[in-house]
């Protein structure tokens, strides 16, 4: 075994045949640091920044925004956004320069309303473009079809709870939706409507009370009572 020291920087360097513990390699170096170096290493490393430059993860190069499990677009979508990305609305949407218009694949009235008027209906409580478009105005053309209020008076049981949830909804667009799609079923169906306006009314006292809803909840409540009686 050699040995050799030097002054300013301890420097020692073993020699042995046959040993294989890295612990013990055939050359090690020990050099002392000043305090500035040793503090700068310990800023250096100490951080999480320092961390993810020495350790960089492959994640680290893309975009933020697209690898956070809590970001808005790892959300699972909703249930009409999937349908209607799968075909399942059987329309799409035309931009034009002044408005946006519906183009159907087919006539709308040779369209089964079940389950595509209860799909429009729930489209009504989405919150992003051209979501909020094609339902609000899908559920209002569907329902101006020949045949319409015989199509829709049968599925009143399923619809009225899915218009609640609109009329319920905290988002002050998604309800001016459901409102308009309430008068709107409320002209086609007519009476037919009275027997389950009970479930709707309390969302709509609630809003009375804000001032910015209030003429048109009295409004829409003047409609209902004159396309379905007093």
């Amino acid at each position: 075994m050699q040995k050799s020291e030097s002054h300013g920087g301890v420097q020692l360097r073993n020699r042995g045949a046959g040993n294989c513990d890295p612990r013990t390699s055939p050359s090690i170096q020990i050099k002392h640091r000043t305090p500035a170096q040793q503090s700068k290493s310990s800023s250096s490393t100490g951080s999480p920044e320092s961390a993810r430059k020495l350790h960089p993860r492959p994640s680290d190069k893309l975009n933020p925004k697209t690898i956070n499990p809590f970001g808005e677009q790892s959300r699972a979508p909703s249930a009409f956004a999937a349908i209607y990305s799968k075909g399942g609305i059987p329309c799409r949407l035309i931009h034009g320069s002044v408005k946006h218009t519906l183009q159907w694949e087919c006539p709308p009235e040779n369209l089964p309303f079940d389950p595509l008027l209860i799909t429009l209906a729930e489209g009504l409580r989405e919150t992003k473009h051209p979501y909020t478009f094609v339902s609000k105005e899908g559920f209002r053309q569907l329902l101006l079809v020949p045949g319409a209020p015989e199509k829709a008076v049968p599925l009143l049981p399923r619809l009225v709870p899915v218009l609640k949830a609109a009329l319920a909804h905290l988002d002050d667009d998604v309800f001016a939706r459901g409102l308009s799609a309430l008068v709107q079923l409320s002209v086609i169906v007519g009476p037919s409507l009275n027997a389950h306006l009970k479930h709707l009314l309390t969302s709509l006292s609630k809003r009375l009370r804000d001032k910015k809803f209030k003429e048109a909840i009295t409004s829409a409540l003047q409609k209902l009572e004159q396309h379905g009686g007093s």
